[in-house]
């Protein structure tokens, strides 16, 4: 899995290369953690788990902060997260997540690209089969760690698979262990580069070059809305 992540991973990175999109999305996750479960990361998770991904972004250490406060501020706004599946070109699967403030804008905007991009919305709960929602955390090897005992340490952390490709390590465990396979790393003083919930596909198709360049044309557009925060396919 490790591979096709980092080729998601690489292809988001490339869509997202202008910081006036990739820094609002990550403020809007920090600020939905701290809103959740407190603005202190010592002791939630989610919002520890936004601000390293934020970090990993480059996010200036100001934006985060910014983001943290307007969960208590009184007129900030109030964002709720929601998803949305559907088809697209040569039959690519595509799961949709955003957080917004506005959902009948979000999906009216999210139906537009799949109709305008040769796909089609479907039903809420439509692809739930085809999708493993998985943990997905990620650091660079250092030459002093042992991998195969850093492998069974974490598997009381709910790890289940591990995988390096050159000198990045994948860790993957079940999606309801997120936080307890982040926890492990940081008690073995792990730094994690990136940590995040993925929709991996459990029957991942292979396109030509040429559909390829159709499909991410939808992509694409997708992930230019504001309120679109990831988006995953069937793409081996």
């Amino acid at each position: 899995m490790g591979r096709a992540f980092e080729y998601r991973r690489a292809s988001k990175e490339k869509r997202w290369d202008k910081m006036s999109k990739v820094f609002p999305k990550l403020g809007k996750m920090i600020t939905i953690a701290a809103k959740e479960s407190g603005s202190d990361p010592s002791s939630n998770a989610k919002l520890r788990t936004a601000i390293i991904n934020a970090k990993a972004e480059n996010m200036p250490k100001d934006n985060i902060d910014k983001a943290i406060k307007r969960a208590t501020d009184k007129d900030a706004t109030d964002y709720q997260e929601a998803n949305y599946e559907g088809k697209g070109p040569h039959g690519v699967l595509i799961w949709v997540e955003c957080a917004t403030d506005n959902p009948t804008r979000t999906v009216a905007n999210v139906r537009t690209c799949f109709n305008k991009g040769g796909g089609q919305m479907m039903n809420s709960g439509s692809l739930e089969f085809m999708f493993s929602y998985k943990a997905v955390v990620e650091f660079e090897q250092t030459e002093d760690q042992n991998l195969e005992e850093i492998e069974l340490e974490l598997i009381d952390h709910g790890l289940e698979e591990m995988e390096v490709v050159e000198d990045r390590v994948y860790l993957y465990g079940e999606f309801s262990q997120f936080h307890i396979l982040s926890k492990g790393c940081e008690d073995l003083g792990i730094e994690v580069s990136k940590a995040s919930l993925q929709r991996i596909a459990n029957d991942p198709i292979q396109i030509t070059e040429a559909q390829m360049e159709e499909v991410e044309v939808l992509i694409d557009k997708l992930e230019e809305d504001d309120d679109v925060q990831n988006v995953f396919t069937n793409l081996s």
